[in-house]
């Protein structure tokens, strides 16, 4: 029998790596990362926002949980720790801006960031800041001592 056709075959290996970015260290590199992604965003609205660490701090993926008016983002912890636990992120550094320019946090601000900060000692997801953006300044709870849940100031 004759041979009409061959095909050559071959195996293809897929390698997914993750990027090579500097650790969030610290509120400052966590600016750093954040402001270009704010950039993008309408800036006369308050947006929430995760970036998603591995083990070694780096950052995995960035994720804006809400958007909302002048004033106020509405945070839920079962939106902020859903892709939190999708990505198997080992810690997250929440960020929220405010377009008044204005960094210093909010009653519900610090609620909030208690809240969120309890939910990752119940999931053993280590929440190592919440920074404030604000016109050309910045808030960070982490570099105030404040990301501790029962050392957090009640509202």
């Amino acid at each position: 029998m004759e041979t009409l056709y061959e095909i050559e075959t071959f195996k293809i290996k897929l390698a997914v790596e993750e990027p090579k970015l500097a650790p969030a260290r610290c509120a400052l590199d966590a600016a750093a990362i954040l402001r270009p992604i704010y950039a993008d965003l309408d800036a006369d609205q308050e947006h929430f926002s995760i970036l998603l660490l591995n083990n070694k701090n780096r950052v995995r993926a960035h994720k804006v949980i809400s958007s909302g008016s002048l004033t106020a983002s509405l945070v839920h912890p079962r939106e902020v720790f859903k892709p939190v636990i999708l990505y198997g992120a080992a810690a997250v550094i929440l960020c929220h801006n405010h377009p008044s320019g204005d960094p210093e946090p909010s009653p519900e601000d610090i609620d909030i960031t208690r809240r969120l900060v309890q939910c990752g000692e119940i999931f053993g997801i280590r929440m190592l800041d919440h920074v404030i953006l604000g016109r050309d300044s910045m808030f960070s709870f982490s570099d105030r001592g404040m990301m501790n849940a029962p050392h957090m100031p009640k509202v």
